[in-house]
Order: structure tokens, then C-alpha cells, then sequence
């Protein structure tokens, strides 16, 4: 599995962007997706995941409210609506997948859930 994010850029505080996430190989209908974002010299963290079902959607706490993640399987694409873009949403984007049919568990939130990652794609929010 081959993941490509785009979308990312320079905006001002209280804008909008829209990553997209585009999956090749595999079944993309398949996988739970998940965005993670890392800002200079910090760990990645979680931001948001749907599952393959996509009937369940979760986010970090710092985002809910402002964020949208969303998935077009006929596009193999997952994609993170950010409005209200403050300063501290600026980092590296990352797009993460795993294989969610047949299994009955998901840690969304846990970095070693996901074993597919792309390159990432950089967000910066100026103040």
C-alpha cells in the first residue's frame, strides 16, 4: 500500500485547508485511516481516524470541532477538512492505514496500530 498526501501550505490563523489522502494497492475499502501530524522537535501525535467501515470517527481533543476527517472509497482517498487554523495545528501531516476487515479491535489513537505511512505534508498556520 502506497500512501500520497497533498493539500498542505501556508495559511493564516483561522483559515481552512483540506488534506487529501490517496491509497494505492491493496483494498482501500479495506483499511482504517488515520491522519497524525509531528511539529519541529516534538513526537507525532494523533489527530484523527475513520474506520474502514466508516461508521466511527475520532480526534484528538485539540481538534475537534475544527477538523473533519472523511473517506471516498470510489476515489481511494481520505481526507482532513481543517477550519479555524491556529498556529499550533503547524507540523508534518502524515497519512497512516491498516487493515480493519475481519478484525474486531482498533487502537485509532496508537501509532502502532497503522502499518502503512506516507511522506507527509506540511502545514504551517501563521499567526
Amino acid at each position: 500500500v502506497q500512501l500520497v498526501e497533498s493539500g498542505g501550505g501556508l495559511v493564516q490563523a483561522g483559515g481552512s485547508l483540506r488534506l487529501s489522502c490517496a491509497a494505492s494497492g491493496g483494498t482501500f475499502s479495506n483499511y482504517n485511516m488515520a491522519w497524525f501530524r509531528q511539529a519541529l522537535g516534538k513526537e507525532r501525535e494523533f489527530v484523527a481516524a475513520i474506520r474502514w467501515t466508516g461508521d466511527s470517527t475520532y480526534y484528538t481533543d485539540s481538534v475537534k470541532g475544527r477538523f473533519t476527517i472523511s473517506r471516498a472509497n470510489a476515489k481511494n482517498t481520505v481526507y482532513l477538512q481543517m477550519n479555524t487554523l491556529k498556529p499550533e495545528d503547524t507540523a508534518v501531516y502524515y497519512c497512516a492505514s491498516s487493515e480493519g476487515y475481519g478484525r474486531a479491535s482498533y487502537h485509532a489513537y496508537r501509532e502502532t496500530e497503522y502499518d502503512y505511512w506516507g511522506q507527509g505534508t506540511q502545514v504551517t498556520v501563521s499567526s
